[in-house]
């Protein structure tokens, strides 16, 4: 139970690391606000922390948007009184050279990965510094501390989510706010297979490339989870401004 009476704010929590956090958060103590843009997925989400006996409520959210960013913390706030942790984990990824990426698709992933981080940031740290406490932990990828291949504006907006994360930890660590990222490598997620698809690649030969890094595997949802816990809770209650890889030593190789 380390986070036993706290409350948690997980944006894109309707599925893949979002909806394995919320489960884990869920178990370890934590009244849940889950956000994303399908409702049918969200609501199912927060139905099954409720029928395992966890607090949690659905707010669709489009974190593009100012008004619904600041909605979502207010209906979190009116819900349960206070928000104590904010994981901005809502992502989009296509992959694109710069002469293949359009900018709709631009701008799609800076604003959903790097301004969607931004702006539930912004909502959720005057409340956060009236308490004199609360965590942010963010979603970047290894790709935000490397480059990758076909993934232009990808690593734009993730490598902008590292140091977002780096100048709000200076801004905001007196206040009793500690803000670190996380920096997943290949994770078995619905996006992965999508990535396989646009890029020709048969599932069998994706999987055979990742298996070319030091552990030899993708990652699961549940092991990110486990690190997102970590940076929540106390354990990590010495690190701020802080970029977690958990890759299976894919930017070590």
């Amino acid at each position: 139970m380390r986070l036993q009476n706290k409350v948690a704010l997980i944006t894109g929590g309707t599925s893949g690391i979002g909806q394995a956090t919320a489960i884990l958060f869920a178990k370890e103590g934590a009244s849940l606000a889950i956000t994303g843009r399908n409702e049918k997925r969200g609501h199912a989400v927060a139905n099954q922390i409720l029928q395992s006996g966890g607090k949690a409520i659905f707010i669709r959210t489009d974190v593009r948007k100012a008004a619904e960013c600041g909605r979502a913390v207010d209906e979190t706030l009116n819900s349960f009184g206070k928000l104590d942790i904010l994981f901005n984990n809502a992502g989009v990824f296509y992959p694109q050279t710069t002469l293949e990426c359009s900018e709709e698709e631009w701008d799609l992933q800076i604003d959903i990965n790097l301004k969607g981080t931004f702006l539930m940031s912004k909502f959720a740290l005057p409340g956060m510094i009236e308490q004199c406490g609360g965590v942010i932990i963010n979603n970047s990828s290894g790709w935000g501390i490397v480059g990758g291949d076909k993934a232009v504006a990808y690593c734009a907006s993730k490598g902008g989510v590292v140091l977002l994360t780096k100048a709000m930890a200076i801004d905001h660590g007196r206040q009793g706010i500690r803000v670190n990222c996380i920096c997943p490598g290949d994770v078995d997620t619905p996006m992965l297979p999508e990535d396989a698809r646009v890029r020709g690649m048969k599932w069998e030969d994706y999987l055979a490339g990742c298996a070319n890094r030091p552990l030899g595997r993708i990652g699961t949802t549940d092991e990110i989870a486990k690190a997102v816990l970590f940076l929540a809770s106390d354990d990590s209650s010495f690190m701020t401004g802080a970029a977690l890889v958990v890759d299976g030593g894919g930017i070590a190789d």
